[in-house]
């Protein structure tokens, strides 16, 4: 940890891989919540994949891969939202469909991209380490678009998360504000890919907020646990993968997993005790 600390005060790519996982932190702890308590991670993880193909095309024609991601993210909530809301039936079986399909192109445009594409290895797998300043500010951008969104329509996505038929009772679009949070969906998931890389990015969407759920009993107290948890995996995971040089962002999703473990265990375990405690009290009022 000292090793790190010092490296920390005098490398400015480290400076900005911190920065940059705070930022995502502030991503997932904001959406997150939504992504668990709707149960819409099979969807979430649909828009992920499918972010790919953005990328392989953006790659191919000369632009900047993150674009593209944005773009196909976008494109891939409308349309995985369209179909969750007309298809009832076999809704499975299409996401993932577009899953497959997504993925299947962005890997024929690497294919035919000059060269090997180290970038978007790099945002495949994820590389904390590489991220530039550029891309800080991209990432700050989207960030900014997350807590406006959120402040601005709190209340319709609490209700529409908890209880669809009631918010459409209450007059709030259901179909609307649906689209809109997968497409928050989405570009939290663009923003998280520099840290985590694709294929992982869907476990540090969810573990925080599910590790702040088990502790917590509002959306919004949720929410700020969440980020606060992604703070410390990110920072957690970059400064224990440092001295043995091992790739971070699976660093931060074993942390994320041991977390979530430790969690659901002490949780269990108290959850547990308290019923004792409860059944104790009554049958001691009883006899009393």
């Amino acid at each position: 940890m000292a090793e790190f600390l010092n490296a920390l005060s005098t490398h400015a790519f480290l400076q900005q891989a911190l920065i940059a996982g705070l930022l995502a932190s502030i991503g997932c702890g904001l959406v997150g919540p939504f992504v668990v308590v709707k149960r819409i991670t099979f969807l979430a993880g649909g828009i992920a994949h499918s972010v790919l193909a953005g990328m392989g095309a953006a790659l191919y024609y000369g632009y900047d891969p993150l674009t593209g991601a944005l773009a196909a993210a976008v494109l891939a909530a409308l349309l995985i939202g369209w179909v969750r809301l007309s298809w009832r039936t076999g809704e499975d079986t299409a996401i993932g469909a577009l899953w497959a399909i997504g993925m299947a192109i962005g890997i024929l445009f690497v294919s035919k991209t000059p060269g090997y594409a180290t970038d978007l290895m790099s945002f495949l797998f994820g590389n904390i380490l590489l991220v530039p300043a550029r891309e800080l500010w991209f990432m700050a951008t989207l960030d900014l678009v997350l807590l406006l969104s959120v402040a601005l329509f709190y209340r319709q996505f609490v209700a529409i998360t908890f209880d669809d038929e009631f918010a459409r009772l209450r007059g709030v679009p259901v179909e609307l504000f649906y689209l809109l949070l997968l497409v928050l969906v989405a570009v939290t998931v663009v923003l998280m890919i520099q840290v985590v890389g694709l294929i992982l990015v869907i476990a540090l969407l969810t573990l925080p907020a599910a590790v702040a759920g088990q502790w917590t009993r509002t959306l919004a107290a949720m929410m700020g646990m969440a980020m606060g948890i992604g703070v410390l995996l990110t920072s957690g995971g970059l400064a224990l993968s440092y001295a043995p040089d091992l790739p971070t962002g699976p660093t931060i999703i074993l942390l994320a997993g041991a977390l979530y473990l430790i969690s659901a265990v002490s949780a269990g375990f108290l959850a547990k005790r308290r019923a004792r405690r409860a059944v104790r009290s009554m049958n001691e009022h009883r006899d009393g």
